[in-house]
């Protein structure tokens, strides 16, 4: 069963999303230390990419903390049972009146990290899905599926299927996390010991 946003605010005030926002915000303050020549907030708004939660799911947020690219080393190649990290490139984060973003050239493909930290329930599997705004300007999000009692942020993949450099924008909404329950399983992810357990605010790299 697909769970609504009354169940994920339930779990939610569990610890399941953190930190969460309890419904979608589809507009940000430009900068909360703005102030005018009177030392008053402006109080100005700008359009963002939609975070929060929805009706039957919760839209996570990119962090401004790391994001790095595929870059080809001449005479490598890449081995995800020997992954080399120098294959990857740190993206510097950029800023002007639209937000905080990084810069996914055209053809590429980055690796990001969510914003939340999330803690599954040992009956529940997401799916992480991408946003139709993104999608629409050639950016494509993984599909990544989170299992039962699994925690950490959240590592992102994206390709840019376009020919055209793209920005994604940090602490905006970047792909939607869909929660399914199922009957509870006998070895959680938690029980097994899974390699991606407990993924710190950066981005995890390939492991075996």
């Amino acid at each position: 069963m697909l769970k609504n946003d009354r169940w994920i605010k339930e779990q939610a005030e569990k610890g399941m999303i953190t930190p969460f926002v309890p419904e979608l915000v589809r507009q940000v303050e430009v900068d909360p230390n703005e102030v005018d020549e009177a030392g008053i907030f402006s109080g100005k708004l700008r359009n963002a990419l939609s975070f929060g939660c929805s009706s039957y799911g919760f839209d996570i947020r990119l962090s401004p903390k790391d994001f790095r690219v595929f870059r080809h080393i001449p005479g490598t190649v890449i081995n995800p049972k020997r992954f080399n990290p120098q294959n990857l490139e740190r993206v510097a984060l950029q800023h002007d009146e639209d937000g905080e973003y990084f810069v996914l050239p055209g053809h590429s493909y980055g690796l990001g990290v969510s914003l939340e930290f999330v803690d599954i329930p040992s009956n529940i599997t997401v799916i992480c899905l991408g946003k139709s705004t993104y999608a629409r300007t050639g950016i494509v999000v993984n599909t990544t599926p989170i299992e039962a009692k699994w925690h950490g942020h959240v590592t992102l993949e994206f390709s840019n299927s376009s020919c055209a450099d793209c920005r994604l924008y940090a602490n905006e909404g970047i792909c939607q996390l869909l929660f399914f329950e199922g009957e509870q399983c006998d070895t959680t992810y938690h029980d097994r010991n899974g390699k991606y357990q407990n993924q710190g605010h950066e981005v995890t790299l390939a492991r075996v």
